[in-house]
């Protein structure tokens, strides 16, 4: 088995990781929201997601915008969201990363999202019954968040 981790850091001992298989949340939302906490530290992305889930700040839609409304408070940018269950299931990815970090003995104070991403998982297949002996498909879809933490250096 090789790595699954789409981004290889340069040192291991200075990162940890984790990974969020087959969630079911948006993949259009998760890459929204992936775009937009990458390269936070790790206390200010916490806040971000905690105030998206609270709907006082929104996601700026910036790839996914087809007919999304405009939403006060972004600045540069006029559409967006308060994706609220995909915020949750990253929050959860954070934690579970800093976690890891706690484990290998990082600073937890001093991290860095370094690498955030999202990838379409597998489809749950479904149909919905129609009448006349017919159906109609209602698939799920999943996604696969991974998540990469750097230890910042104290100069």
């Amino acid at each position: 088995m090789g790595n699954k981790y789409v981004y290889n850091g340069a040192d291991n001992s200075k990162t940890a990781r984790a990974m969020g298989k087959t969630l079911k949340i948006s993949p259009k939302h998760s890459i929204e929201i992936c775009r937009e906490i990458r390269g936070m530290k790790l206390d200010s992305a916490r806040d971000y997601l905690d105030k998206v889930i609270n709907m006082k700040k929104p996601i700026p839609f910036k790839r996914h915008n087809k007919k999304v409304g405009h939403r006060k408070g972004l600045k540069g940018w006029p559409t967006g969201r308060y994706p609220i269950k995909a915020s949750k299931a990253i929050l959860k990815v954070l934690e579970n990363a800093e976690a890891n970090a706690e484990y290998k003995g990082l600073d937890t104070e001093n991290l860095l999202i370094e690498h955030i991403s999202s990838h379409r998982g597998i489809v749950f297949r479904g149909f919905i019954p129609r009448a006349f002996g017919r159906s109609t498909p209602s698939n799920m879809t999943s996604t696969h968040i991974q998540v990469v933490l750097k230890e910042l250096q104290n100069d």
